[in-house]
C-alpha cells in the first residue's frame, strides 16, 4: 500500500500563493507518477498537473501551467505544488495521487490522499 498525505492548505487572498506539500510512504516499488487535482464544490475532479517520480518530467492543465508548478524532493519523498497569484476560482480541495503513468485521467491514479482545503477570497 502507499500513502499520501497532503498539507499546505489554508485561507489566502486574491494574488497570493501557497505551496502544497504530499508526502508519500509504503510501497513504492511501483510508482512513476505523480498527480495533483482538486475538485471544487458541484464540479468534477479535474487534473491540475503531474510529475514523472524518476525523470522530473512535468505536465499541467493548460489553463494553470503559468501559475502553478509541481515538484518534487526524492530525499522526502514528497511531491509540491507552487501556487501563485491565486484566484477566487481556484477554491477546491486538492489532492495529490500517485499512478503508473504520469496521465491527465484521474483513472489511471490507483493512489490518493485525503485532500486539502484551499479557499482564495476576492
Amino acid at each position: 500500500q502507499v500513502q499520501l498525505v497532503e498539507s499546505g492548505g489554508g485561507l489566502v487572498q486574491a494574488g497570493g500563493s501557497l505551496r502544497l506539500s504530499c508526502a508519500a510512504s509504503g510501497r513504492t516499488a511501483s510508482r512513476y507518477a505523480m498527480g495533483w487535482f482538486r475538485q471544487a464544490p458541484g464540479k468534477e475532479r479535474e487534473f491540475v498537473a503531474a510529475l514523472s517520480w524518476s525523470a522530473g518530467t512535468t505536465n499541467y492543465a493548460d489553463s494553470l501551467k503559468d501559475r502553478f508548478t509541481i515538484s518534487r524532493d526524492n530525499a522526502k519523498n514528497t511531491v509540491y505544488l507552487q501556487m501563485n497569484n491565486l484566484k477566487p476560482e481556484d477554491t477546491a480541495v486538492y489532492y495529490c495521487a500517485q499512478g503508473a503513468t504520469m496521465s491527465t485521467s484521474r483513472n489511471e491514479y490507483r493512489f490518493w490522499g485525503q485532500g486539502t482545503q484551499v479557499t482564495v477570497s476576492s
